[in-house]
């Protein structure tokens, strides 16, 4: 793809389409199956940078993969890995680094494991010393708490505490894991935690492989050892962080999009950005499989966003066309994504002429402002590209640097995106 992408103003869109599968569901259904016993067919995965960083990891520690009719057939590795003596590399994949943190604790290790420049500013300290009494040594090389690590032991299970306000994946890599230690796992959660909804995620899928979770009470989780996980076919749903783009380009543009392959039911809590737009003004349609947003006057919000921060982008550029100052809140986490993302969001918006401000947790956008076409920054951050474009559709003159940076995990974006506008 070019260096940089012109976006071209639109009317109001009409459209039907369907989303590549979720990302987040597609790597931890890719883990468990690895880890079971058996073999699972996975249906509608995404294929995008992050999984396949997943794969090649998998498929370096043993475990067999083969594409067939559109699915992946996954040969279970009964929760036991294989050595690797070179680097297991997963370029700014976060769902692999942390997932695998964890998991290479069922191998025949030592691992190291690394990533590229911005994987090695990204935090996996807490991971590290919650592992540790369950059997994990993890070494960061570099004694900054970000990768390259270097993962040795066997994950036993035990009782451990973690830090639940930097980032869930922490919590979700312990909680795939510890179904096939030797021993018993409680985690207590220290402080509150965050993307709360992504926890859910990870025992829903753990219970559609077979494994159980229990809470205990408001902080403290169980989960048995030695269950395991079982092989099985597999549908994963569309992608609803991906699917937000096209609900913010119906907002924003006064039309209409039916989104097929997510339920309302879902446990994708960035899917809770359908009921956010809907206080703004939109209405919102759901039947079996599918939800209809029409877009409609906009008018400004003060929302909590903790339990979807990857839609918090989307929501701010949408913001820029709703009357009124939309407030985001407890949203600190942002800010160790693939970039800091309040800091670039701001920082861009700013350059198209909005009046926004931050704040450690939290940022706000002015709406309805003299806008002016600007060449935007996407900070090699797959949903800064995505975002930004939505401003183009609008603001005449506002150009993508480095749109390529989707392919993090939605390569196909802009041929699904541009179509749909009407001049």
């Amino acid at each position: 793809m070019t260096n940089s992408l012109k976006i071209p103003l639109s009317g109001p869109i009409s459209a039907q389409l369907r989303i590549p599968g979720s990302k987040s569901l597609t790597n931890r259904a890719l883990l468990i199956a690895a880890l079971a016993t058996g073999s699972s067919r996975l249906e509608g995965m995404l294929h995008s940078d992050d999984t396949r960083y997943m794969t090649q990891a998998l498929e370096a520690l043993g475990v067999r993969l083969e594409s067939k009719e559109g699915a992946l057939l996954v040969k279970g590795s009964a929760g036991k890995l294989g050595p690797y003596s070179q680097e297991i590399y997963v370029e700014n994949a976060g769902t692999a680094a942390r997932f695998l943190t964890a998991a290479l604790g069922l191998g025949q290790g030592p691992y190291l494991l690394d990533g590229n420049a911005r994987m090695r500013q990204r935090p996996i300290k807490d991971l590290i010393v919650a592992l540790d009494p369950l059997g994990v040594t993890v070494k960061d090389i570099n004694q900054t708490g970000c990768p390259p690590i270097r993962i040795e032991g066997q994950f036993k299970g035990g009782k451990v505490q973690l830090r639940g306000d930097q980032s869930s994946q922490y919590l979700s890599a312990i909680m795939i894991t510890a179904p096939c230690a030797a021993g018993d796992t409680e985690i207590e959660i220290v402080g509150p935690l965050v993307s709360e909804t992504y926890v859910e995620m990870t025992r829903q899928i753990m219970a559609d492989f077979g494994a159980q979770s229990h809470w205990l009470g408001p902080k403290n989780l169980a989960i048995k050892g030695r269950q395991g996980y079982q092989g099985r076919e597999y549908q994963i749903e569309g992608d609803a962080s991906s699917a937000s783009y096209f609900f913010a380009l119906a907002a924003i543009t006064g039309g209409e999009i039916t989104v097929l392959g997510i339920q309302k039911n879902s446990t994708q809590g960035d899917l809770g950005l359908v009921g956010i737009l809907e206080q703004m003004g939109c209405q919102v349609t759901w039947e079996t499989g599918q939800v209809t947003l029409k877009g409609g006057p906009l008018k400004a919000v003060e929302v909590d966003m903790n339990s979807m921060s990857d839609v918090a982008p989307t929501l701010a550029v949408v913001a820029l066309f709703a009357k009124g100052k939309t407030v985001i809140n407890n949203v600190a986490n942002m800010r160790i994504k693939e970039c800091d993302r309040i800091q670039a969001v701001t920082s861009e918006l700013g350059k198209l002429g909005a009046a926004c401000a931050q704040w450690p947790d939290g940022l706000s956008v002015e709406g309805l402002g003299n806008l002016r076409g600007a060449s935007l920054a996407t900070y090699d951050d797959h949903r800064m590209a995505m975002a930004f474009a939505l401003a183009g559709v609008k603001v005449s003159g506002v150009e993508i640097e480095n749109p390529g940076c989707v392919s993090k995990t939605f390569p196909d974006f802009f041929e699904t995106f541009l179509p749909l506008l009407i001049s």
